[in-house]
């Protein structure tokens, strides 16, 4: 095998949600392999130091710390237009930013359902939007974010679970769109993944996962992190228009959360 063809080095990506957990693994890994990587969250003082870490290891790839909300479509147009003028191009986009929060849905006010849309539906198409040209700039990738809860879907979860099934089929959608314009689109549905915020809520850490036997129920920072630098290299250069679900063992008789 060759496993050249599994390197992102010399790339540039921009990694949207990058301020921790998801995000922030894929953005080290990236700059580990090599990847010039734009890190863009809400809050700039929540991504720099994402930045900060990412210069002073020993990867190859440099960081760049920008403060972007998603469904702000001017300040998303800047962040592609920066990422271009330092880096020169975006070969690389990792959809990952996202929200949610637990309620019936008789008690989800239009409010908040318009806000989880916004970010994990309109957010994903602002940042594709915006890229396009520069990803059809000699070919590119595009990832987007979904979860187990867009494909089955999760009680109390509705806004969240409506908004990631919206993403899987844009996704669907927009590779048959873009596929002669070399450019490749494709989605992971994570499960439950040990995020500082999964911590915070369940009590679970990283630390804590078992991997020494198949049957597992919540997954590391790390192998989502891995397929997702899968989809961004020449190896998954047939995966197209794909949602790959990274959810442990399959839940096939009890309800399935997230």
């Amino acid at each position: 095998m060759n496993t050249d063809r599994f390197a992102v080095d010399g790339d540039v990506a921009i990694v949207t949600g990058a301020s921790s957990g998801i995000g922030r693994g894929i953005a080290e890994q990236f700059a580990a392999g090599g990847v010039d990587v734009v890190v863009c969250s809400r809050d700039q003082e929540n991504v720099d130091p994402v930045a900060e870490a990412i210069n002073g290891s020993d990867g190859d790839g440099e960081a760049l710390a920008l403060e972007c909300d998603v469904t702000d479509r001017e300040a998303v147009e800047a962040l592609v237009e920066t990422t271009v003028e330092t880096f020169g191009g975006i070969d690389v986009l990792v959809n990952n930013a996202g929200a949610s929060f637990m309620a019936d849905f008789d008690d989800v006010s239009p409010n908040g359902w318009k806000t989880i849309v916004d970010i994990n539906l309109h957010g994903t198409y602002n940042c594709t939007h915006a890229a396009a040209e520069s990803l059809k700039d000699g070919g590119g990738s595009v990832i987007n974010f979904s979860s187990v809860a867009g494909q089955r879907g999760a009680p109390l979860m509705s806004p969240y679970g409506a908004s990631k099934a919206a993403v899987i089929n844009f996704t669907t959608t927009l590779a048959a769109e873009w596929a002669d314009d070399d450019v490749r689109v494709n989605c992971i549905a994570p499960g439950f993944v040990a995020t500082p915020g999964v911590e915070s809520q369940m009590g679970v850490s990283a630390d804590e996962i078992d991997r020494s036997t198949v049957a597992r129920r919540i997954g590391t920072v790390e192998e989502v992190a891995d397929v997702t630098q899968f989809l961004a290299s020449p190896a998954a250069s047939y995966v197209v228009g794909e949602t790959i679900t990274v959810g442990g063992v399959p839940q096939l008789t009890e309800e399935y959360e997230v």
